[in-house]
């Protein structure tokens, strides 16, 4: 192989590595949230957990974390605005890539 050759792959490495760490923290970030919305709600323990699931299961509708939002809003109606909605998928972000670090 080819000094060339073991860049390309090395690269493809990394992307393949860096998309899948990618989803892997959108999913814990939604779950995070779904997590936060359950309080809000007024669910615990497994009730709490499976709509927890259930957020996540949104995010497969369509590419990006509208979905996400759309069935965020919908839930909690008066509990939560968009825009805290929004703030606090920014902040589980934040909280999902620590967790997956350590």
């Amino acid at each position: 192989m080819t000094t060339f050759d073991d860049r390309e792959h090395a690269f493809e490495a990394k992307y393949a590595h860096d998309a899948e760490m990618l989803f892997k923290a959108e999913a814990r970030r939604n779950k995070l949230i779904g997590l936060w919305a359950a309080g809000l709600l007024g669910k615990e323990g497994a009730d709490a957990e499976a709509y927890a699931v259930e957020v996540v299961k949104s995010d497969f509708e369509e590419a990006g974390h509208e979905d996400v939002v759309r069935k965020l809003t919908g839930d909690l109606g008066d509990k939560a605005t968009e825009a805290e909605i929004r703030a606090k998928m920014v902040e589980c972000m934040a909280e999902a890539k620590v967790q997956l670090v350590s």
